[in-house]
């Protein structure tokens, strides 16, 4: 049976992707996001599917037993709007939030119209906290 999670990691150019990208400031913020997180997470991006950014992986285990393997964290500079993934930051801790400036949730993603919206600094911490709960549940 195939894997039901369609988003894999792949070999496209995550430089490529981000300068594909038609609007310039989602394109630049999509080059700062990177930058922030090559240093939060002391890791190279990976292109996973066609338009998410990831760094690192992690297995997790679905109800039937199968193994799926997904980022461990990332981003996606849409056309909407720049997505983060934090799901683990989410459901444990949302103080930071507060502080971080214009911004929307959902359960799994935050969503950031603009970089210039939010401070930099908390988003660092958002994603350093985010990063340490998935070190917890999911160790290396």
């Amino acid at each position: 049976m195939a894997s039901k999670n369609k988003t894999q990691a792949n070999d496209a150019d995550v430089i490529s992707f981000i300068n594909s990208i038609e609007n310039t400031r989602r394109r630049e913020d999509g080059l700062a996001l990177l930058e922030i997180y090559k240093q939060v997470t002391g890791q190279q991006p990976k292109m996973w599917g066609s338009s998410i950014i990831g760094f690192g992986r992690y297995t997790y285990t679905l109800a039937s037993g199968k193994q799926e393997q997904f980022l461990r964290s990332g981003f996606s500079p849409r056309k909407q709007n720049l997505s983060i993934y934090v799901a683990a930051f989410l459901s444990e801790n949302s103080t930071l939030l507060d502080s971080l400036g214009k911004h929307k949730t959902s359960k799994a993603c935050l969503y950031i119209n603009r970089l210039a919206d939010v401070d930099l600094d908390i988003l660092k911490q958002i994603i350093d906290q985010d990063l340490t709960i998935m070190d917890t549940r999911y160790p290396a």
